[in-house]
C-alpha cells in the first residue's frame, strides 16, 4: 500500500512537472514570437543583467544570504511594453526564506543550515501607458504579471505555485526631478501540502529621481509590502540606486537596499547592466 501510495505521488508529480515545463515552453515562445512578430515596427529590444545580494535574519537567530542573478529581456512598442524575467538563485541559511520577485518568509519552515541553487521563479509581465501628457510630464502606467512557480520548492528555493499581480505606476517630472509611485495587488498561490495559509498583500512603491545630466542620475525609494503570513511582518525597505549611460546602448545602475521591520532584508546590494536597440 505504501508503496502504491509513493507510485502514484510521484506519478503526479512528474505530471505536474511535465504540465509546468510545457506551460512556460509555451510563455516563453509567446514572448520570443511576439518580440520577433513586432520588430519590424520600430520597437525597442532591451536585455537587462547582473548579480543581486541581500542577507536578513528575517526574525531568526541566523542570517539567510541570498544571490539573484536575473536574465531580463524587455521589448518596447508605443504604449506597450512586454517583460520576461529568467533568473538563476542560491539561497544560504537555515530555511524558510524564499527569494526573487515576490520574497516569502515563512520562519517556521526551518531545517538545518543549507546551501541550494538553481532556477528560480520565471515572471511574465506587460504594461501599458494609459496617460503620457508631454503638457503636464505625467504618465500613468498599468500593467500585470506572473510569477511562475518554476523555483524548486524541494531545495526551499519557492513555494511552487504562481502568483498573479496587478498594478498602476505613476511619474510627475519637475524639472530635473521626478517623483513617482506604483500600488499594486498580489494575489498568492497556496501550496496544498503546507501548513501554513499565505495571504494577498497590497503593495507600493514610493521615491525620486534627479538627473544630473543626460548620462547621469540618482534616486531614493521605499518599498513596502504586507506581510503575507499571520506571524510575519510588513515588508518595509529603502533603495539608494546610481544610474549611468555610457552611450544609447548601455547602461549600468547599481544599488543599496536596507530595511527596518522583522521581514525585511538588513543589507543588499546589486548591480545591472542594461543593453537596448
Amino acid at each position: 500500500m505504501k508503496l502504491s501510495i509513493e507510485i502514484s505521488q510521484r506519478f503526479r508529480d512528474n505530471t505536474l512537472r511535465k504540465a509546468l515545463r510545457f506551460k512556460m515552453k509555451r510563455i516563453i515562445t509567446i514572448f520570443a514570437f511576439a518580440v520577433s512578430s513586432a520588430s519590424a515596427n520600430d520597437g525597442r529590444l532591451s536585455f537587462t543583467s547582473g548579480i543581486d545580494y541581500s542577507r536578513g535574519k528575517y526574525g531568526q537567530s541566523e542570517s539567510t544570504k541570498i544571490k539573484y542573478i536575473p536574465i531580463i529581456t524587455k521589448y518596447d512598442q508605443d504604449n506597450w511594453q512586454l517583460k520576461l524575467t529568467i533568473p538563476w538563485i542560491e539561497i544560504d541559511g537555515p530555511g524558510g526564506a524564499t527569494g526573487g520577485d515576490s520574497r516569502i518568509i515563512i520562519e517556521s519552515n526551518v531545517n538545518k543550515h543549507k546551501r541550494e541553487s538553481g532556477l528560480g521563479d520565471i515572471v511574465a509581465g506587460f504594461t501599458y501607458t494609459a496617460i503620457d501628457s508631454e503638457r503636464y510630464r505625467f504618465i500613468l502606467d498599468m500593467g500585470g504579471k506572473v510569477k511562475f512557480g518554476t523555483a524548486s520548492t524541494q531545495k526551499g528555493l519557492g513555494t511552487g505555485e504562481n502568483d498573479y499581480s496587478l498594478q498602476t505606476d505613476v511619474y510627475k517630472t519637475l524639472d530635473k526631478l521626478t517623483l513617482l509611485g506604483t500600488l499594486g495587488y498580489r494575489f498568492i498561490g497556496n501550496p496544498s501540502n503546507a501548513d501554513y495559509k499565505l495571504h494577498d498583500v497590497w503593495y507600493g512603491t514610493l521615491g525620486a529621481s534627479y538627473r544630473f545630466n543626460s548620462s547621469n542620475s540618482m534616486g531614493l525609494l521605499l518599498d513596502l509590502r504586507e506581510a503575507t503570513w499571520e506571524y510575519g511582518t510588513n515588508i518595509r525597505e529603502y533603495t539608494l540606486y546610481y544610474s549611468h549611460r555610457f552611450n544609447p546602448t548601455y547602461s549600468l545602475q547599481s544599488y543599496i537596499t536596507s530595511g527596518d521591520t522583522k521581514s525585511s532584508v538588513d543589507m543588499g546590494a546589486g548591480l545591472m547592466l542594461n543593453v537596448r536597440w
